[in-house]
């Protein structure tokens, strides 16, 4: 096969979106002769997605010298702007900003404006979002998106609206940079753009709907980006940060053993050639650690995303706190929350609230709570309201008004269901019993705290479980309850697993008196098994 149908097949493959084959059919074609410029960008291109990052770099580059040798400047500024970005996402700063002050040199060579100027603004824009200058951040990228209608270019143009909904998020405005999310995503499930653009929108919208509580939006556009690389099967590049938020998703609708499968796949993904899963893969393994109750192992997944540069919050504050220390908790919470931008800070608001109440502050947790109220009154989505709800009941339960903690406690709770996020309708559920109990309706409260406790155990929720089981045990200790003590013992042995004959030889009794025991015990609590009353014994503290 000659050089010249393999680039033929090459360009094929690759408008095709066929990587692999791209990849080989124009590495073949170089080998045998070299390619045109043009050329070595697509297999530069197809190089980067398909995991093979470094090899993609060095061909890039290639592409940019052999721009320069021609005389096309803007091609290659472009290059060197494309060089700067795949550079920042592999964590490599220094290298980036070489290459974009190349590109820019190039730029201030050019005799008419292009796109390209538009482009070697977008790190100019990033500096500033992730820098504390969202403001200076939106004009950046308001300029990065007039560069794109101006000269034509969907990609630019769509990276330029991207950027604006960031900075509007960051600036408080969640319901404005949504809408901009809404509308540059138009762009990329018509197939408008190429596939890097692609990528780094979906990855970024998902992202920033987790940021501001939008589950729906979160979950909409995760399948999207699930169909859009499954389309890709041979894409490494955006596959891994597709798993870590598959593995979001499914934490948060009690799938804990697919998250875990997910946030190992991220894991893989990464190692292979998509370095920005790391953070999300880690530090949601460390979620379904943290609440499984293996602390350990979820401290070392946070340690893990933590070594990518960003800080594994909230979990790993509620993680001190889960260990029983909350001070540590409140100040990790406290000096995370203040030194973050006002998205990130809005997200860590219901750990905020959580972690001040257990550490005795109500008076700091009322400034959250009143945070999230403000934030749910501007972005009113289902979750902000169920987080904002939870918060003002908690508080107000805390504070000693059981009455009026329990409307907005009921509400959020209808929220979560509706949500199917399982884990934290079962916690509010436990502050509506906490709630009925102080206001003296002991069997309402045991209900709830009894409804919250198979939920818990059937998610695996180690911690929440033995809590919800703790506040059984107190209206139990704190009653008569139907059982005699007798009764009770019987119950307690039944539920150790042993025969009658053994519990009449432990008690002293005939096996006689030891099954009419049994038989008052199924009576009174409406049982029919020993299977069943083991697991009342269980769920009611009663268990040895």
């Amino acid at each position: 096969m000659s050089a010249e149908t393999d680039i033929d097949r090459g360009r094929s493959a690759f408008q095709e979106h066929r990587w692999t084959e791209a990849h080989e059919r124009l590495r073949d074609a170089d080998e045998r002769g070299g390619l045109p410029a043009a050329d070595l960008e697509r297999l530069a291109t197809a190089e980067i997605l398909t995991g093979t990052g470094t090899t993609g770099l060095d061909t890039l580059t290639r592409a940019h010298e052999e721009y320069l040798v021609m005389g096309d400047v803007e091609s290659a500024a472009r290059c060197a702007g494309w060089m700067g970005m795949q550079l920042m996402f592999f964590g490599e700063q220094a290298r980036a900003g070489g290459w974009f002050a190349r590109g820019q040199r190039l730029v201030d060579e050019m005799a008419e404006p292009g796109a390209v100027q538009g482009l070697l603004l977008l790190p100019e824009g990033l500096g500033k979002l992730y820098g504390g200058d969202p403001a200076g951040a939106l004009q950046d990228f308001s300029r990065v998106a007039e560069f794109g209608r101006r000269f034509h270019d969907k990609d630019l143009s769509a990276l330029g609206l991207l950027g604006t909904g960031q900075a509007l998020l960051m600036l408080g405005h969640p319901d404005k940079g949504l809408r901009m999310f809404d509308e540059v995503m138009v762009a990329v499930t018509a197939g408008e753009l190429s596939a890097i653009p692609s990528g780094i929108i979906y990855c970024a919208v998902i992202g920033n709907c987790h940021l501001a509580f939008d589950l729906e939006r979160a979950l909409e556009w995760t399948a999207a980006l699930d169909r859009w690389c499954s389309a890709r099967p041979d894409m490494v590049s955006f596959s891994g940060q597709c798993q870590a938020h598959r593995a979001e998703l499914f934490m948060l609708h009690g799938a804990w053993d697919e998250a875990l499968m997910a946030a190992g796949a991220a894991q893989g993904l990464a190692v292979r050639g998509d370095p920005q899963a790391l953070y999300g893969a880690y530090y949601q393994q460390g979620e379904v650690e943290r609440l499984s109750g293996k602390l350990d192992d979820a401290e070392a997944s946070y340690r893990q995303a933590a070594r990518t540069g960003y800080e594994p919050q909230p979990g790993l504050a509620l993680l001190w706190l889960a260990r029983g220390n909350a001070q540590q908790a409140q100040a990790m919470i406290r000096r995370a929350a203040d030194a973050a931008d006002l998205a990130t800070r809005r997200n860590m608001l219901p750990a905020l609230v959580e972690i001040e109440l257990a550490a005795s502050d109500p008076e700091a947790a009322r400034r959250g709570v009143q945070e999230l109220e403000a934030l749910a009154r501007e972005c009113p989505t289902s979750m902000v309201r169920a987080f904002a709800g939870q918060a003002v009941g908690a508080l107000r339960l805390a504070t000693g008004d059981a009455a009026a903690a329990m409307q907005p406690l009921r509400e959020a709770w209808r929220l979560w269901l509706e949500l199917g996020v399982p884990y934290e309708a079962a916690r509010c559920r436990v502050l509506i019993g906490s709630a009925c109990r102080a206001l003296g309706d002991e069997t309402s409260a045991l209900m709830d705290f009894e409804a919250a406790q198979a939920e818990l155990l059937e998610l695996g929720a180690a911690s929440a479980a033995a809590w919800a089981a703790a506040l059984m045990r107190e209206g139990i200790s704190g009653a008569k309850g139907p059982l005699s003590p007798r009764e009770t013992e019987v119950l307690r042995l039944v539920a150790s697993g042993q025969g009658n004959r053994a519990i009449a030889a432990e008690l002293y009794l005939s096996e006689k008196t030891v099954a009419r025991h049994i038989s008052n015990i199924f009576l009174k609590l409406g049982l029919s098994s020993r299977a069943a009353a083991t697991r009342y014994a269980f769920e009611h503290g009663l268990a040895g």
